[in-house]
């Protein structure tokens, strides 16, 4: 393995992380709060450590795809553990599983959060919650690979361990380019929301963190009530903003250059809607017919909720574990099906879920017709064996660490919803569950052990499972130190 590389990547991790914690450093300043010098302190500290990573620089640029998951899934916990510093030292979050938690929770974009009193927290660590859910939305190092040159190497691979689906490609034939694009979409979309929500009368400072939220599909509140005091027109906002972030950003590309007829073909983008309205329509009737709620408003309810939900943002406008079993157990299944593929989104995808199904098709086709060769197209296209592999794979591997986070947090004695939709909201990145971490309730009702249970499962959704599970294979660090053995050996021999 090519730990320089990695040591590097890490040091552009650690400088752009200490550049970025100057926004909260800003905020201090203007609302003239003492924990933003927190923000400044662990700034300069990750900036100087970014430069001593990078003081030698690596002779072999080129790493393969295990570099990049190791590298991805380092890049991440050592984002988490610096990020989480401000909160812990300031006071704000004492205790350094709660901050750890709340930290990954930001960047994971999961928006799952063990704060009590959000509104007592000062306007720089609400703002530095919420950001690290627009960091963390297009990924870290889609953002590296779009400001830095990594020439010689194979940037592809840390594209392809980082973005969410399950399979990862270039808009254009250099993929620093397709960071850049992928990124300006993500910015220009994340600006024209913020203009109508000042439009809607939002104050800056909320409008700022609900765009910062709403773009990494996020969901950290800087209300207590989260999203439920803000006016209609804002949840519709809001609502319809989330549900274009959970869409591929492809689309948004082919739209942009004005290849409509490749946006049209994009059939994960078809089922993604046609879900979110077949959702809408079955919560909308129920409310109809167990509230007295009104047409509009049950609208915006239904909307609004299945929009937080699939996407995984997790923004709440209602206490939805209110309402009836129907509805809660549409609100689950969106869980785990989730945004499409290539978005900001959480969950399994949109297009895992329609290859799995289109695979069952053909299963059940071979039973019939022994003798025929069908073979499975999605958005115009072959699924080649491998990308149909990967996803099967991808599925059990989902299931299993499922099973035994649910097993895992079920020691501490808590009932079986609660522990279920916990795993289910956290592996998904989805932010609320059900029961006693229901969107009226938070995540600090779970023991210190069940939180880094959670913590892992939140890093292990963001990264698509593998990039994570890779760093507990001994064979990763088994060559490492072989090849630190090595050079340790010749380096004494010449002298």
């Amino acid at each position: 393995m090519n730990g320089s590389i990695i040591r590097y990547i890490l040091g552009y991790i650690l400088k752009t992380e200490g550049i970025l914690m100057l926004l909260p450093c800003l905020i201090g300043l203007i609302y003239q709060e003492s924990e933003g010098w927190y923000y400044l302190l662990i700034a300069t500290l990750c900036f100087l450590l970014g430069i001593l990573s990078q003081l030698h620089k690596p002779q072999n640029t080129v790493f393969y795809l295990k570099e990049g998951c190791v590298a991805t899934a380092m890049s991440w916990i050592t984002l988490s553990l610096f990020g989480c510093l401000p909160f812990f030292l300031s006071g704000e979050i004492p205790s350094f599983t709660n901050a750890v938690f709340e930290t990954v929770s930001g960047f994971t974009t999961t928006g799952a959060s063990v704060v009590n009193d959000v509104e007592a927290l000062s306007h720089c660590t609400n703002l530095w919650r919420c950001f690290t859910h627009w960091i963390g939305g297009m990924g870290v190092l889609v953002f590296i690979l779009a400001i830095i040159p990594m020439s010689g190497g194979s940037p592809i691979n840390l594209m392809r361990a980082e973005s969410p689906g399950p399979s990862v490609g270039k808009l254009v034939p250099k993929v620093k380019a397709t960071a850049r694009i992928l990124y300006l979409i993500y910015l220009v979309m994340t600006i024209i929301e913020f203009i109508f929500l000042i439009a809607g009368r939002m104050p800056v400072f909320d409008a700022l963190c609900t765009s910062f939220g709403t773009a990494g599909t996020g969901g950290f509140g800087i209300k207590a009530d989260s999203f439920a005091g803000y006016s209609t027109y804002l949840q519709w906002v809001v609502g319809i903003f989330m549900a274009l972030f959970g869409i591929n950003f492809n689309f948004y590309y082919y739209i942009i250059y004005k290849k409509y007829k490749k946006a049209i073909t994009m059939e994960e983008v078809r089922i993604y809607l046609f879900i979110i309205v077949v959702a809408v329509t079955l919560i909308f009737a129920e409310l109809l017919k167990t509230t007295s709620c009104g047409i509009g408003n049950a609208l915006t309810l239904s909307f609004f909720q299945v929009s937080s939900v699939m996407t995984s943002t997790g923004y709440s406008s209602a206490d939805y574990d209110t309402w009836t079993q129907t509805s809660k157990t549409i609100i689950v299944l969106l869980m785990f099906i989730g945004a499409c593929a290539g978005s900001t989104g959480g969950g399994i995808k949109v297009s895992r879920i329609a290859i799995l199904f289109k695979t069952i098709k053909k299963e059940l086709g071979s039973y019939i017709h022994p003798k025929s060769i069908k073979k499975i197209n999605f958005e115009g296209k072959m699924v080649e064996h491998d990308v149909v592999r990967s996803i099967n794979v991808y599925f059990i591997t989902f299931m299993i660490i499922f099973a035994v986070s649910v097993l895992a947090i079920s020691f501490e004695g808590k009932d079986m919803i609660t522990n279920f939709t916990a795993v289910l909201a956290t592996i998904n990145n989805i932010g609320p569950g059900l029961a006693l971490v229901g969107p009226a309730r938070n995540f600090d009702v779970m023991s210190v052990p069940s939180k880094w249970v959670l913590i892992f499962d939140m890093l292990a959704g963001r990264l698509e499972l593998f990039p994570i599970l890779i760093l507990f294979h001994p064979t990763i660090w088994k060559d490492y130190a072989t090849k630190l053995i090595r050079r340790h050996s010749k380096k004494k021999l010449t002298e």
